[in-house]
């Protein structure tokens, strides 16, 4: 091979390997700028307020739902790993923070018969067993082959589904997603308005605390949880159901 052949094929190596890399973009005036590392916040996104709440380090922020310390959860290559030794109680995590108004952001991608969620205004105490009695829920679960402990197949209701504010409010036509690959969610919450996106399209939204919202609220589903829905601040919470979940890029921004 000649050496002006050698040349041109170690450039298009280096050119591969960068993209590969994925920690540089081209802007339009042709300027090269660094992309965010995994679990980081950008320069934009500091002066915006944004916080992360995983440093793809370790479990810092996060501990057991009415505990003080952190188990069944683990990092893993950067990503905050459910290890699906929970069940309807035990296993969930939540923030060691309350939040009130927010934007919150994150990636995840389920294992073999995944189910979990993100739930937020998420209340403590002696008389709550699990998140789910007080906080509302972005569903997470193997929606098209959900499977019973017995392995036969359990048609999900659409509340029960992927991106559904869990019991509540369905997804749009909207919706698109993978359960066995990284997919983005995001939740803005402000009193006059909710919505639940997911891979960059808005899939739910709704009223909190509306009459439409009480309506559904008051159906026989929470019967049982008389304070569901009612705390405006809390913790965020991520949900070990007894399956694998994984989440990285998880961020927040008070509003």
């Amino acid at each position: 091979m000649k050496p002006t052949y050698l040349l041109t094929a170690a450039l298009l190596v280096m050119m591969v390997s960068s993209c590969c890399k994925g920690n540089k973009q081209k802007t339009r005036d042709s300027a090269i700028v660094e992309e965010p590392a995994m679990n980081t916040l950008s320069i934009e996104e500091k002066s915006e307020g944004w916080q992360l709440l995983f440093n793809g380090k370790t479990t810092e922020g996060w501990r057991d739902f009415n505990e003080k310390e952190i188990s069944g959860w683990e990092v893993s290559e950067g990503c905050l790993v459910g290890m699906g030794l929970g069940g309807d109680i035990g296993g969930d995590i939540v923030s060691v923070k309350k939040y009130e108004n927010f934007i919150l952001k994150w990636e995840w991608k389920l294992g073999p018969n995944g189910n979990s969620g993100v739930l937020y205004h998420v209340a403590e105490g002696e008389k709550y067993k699990a998140p789910y009695e007080t906080g509302p829920e972005y569903q997470l679960i193997e929606d098209d082959d959900f499977r019973n402990a017995d392995g036969s197949k359990y048609e999900l209701e659409e509340w029960q589904k992927t991106a559904a504010d869990y019991a509540m409010y369905i997804p749009n036509d909207e919706k698109e997603v993978n359960t066995r690959d990284w997919n983005s969610s995001k939740i803005v919450f402000r009193e006059d308005k909710v919505e639940y996106w997911l891979n960059g399209k808005k899939v739910v939204e709704f009223v909190p605390w509306s009459e439409d919202w009480n309506q559904r609220r008051n159906s026989e589903k929470w019967d049982a949880y008389p304070d569901y829905g009612l705390t405006k601040k809390g913790h965020i919470s991520l949900q070990d159901h007894g399956s694998k979940v994984w989440f990285r890029n998880i961020k927040i921004k008070e509003l």
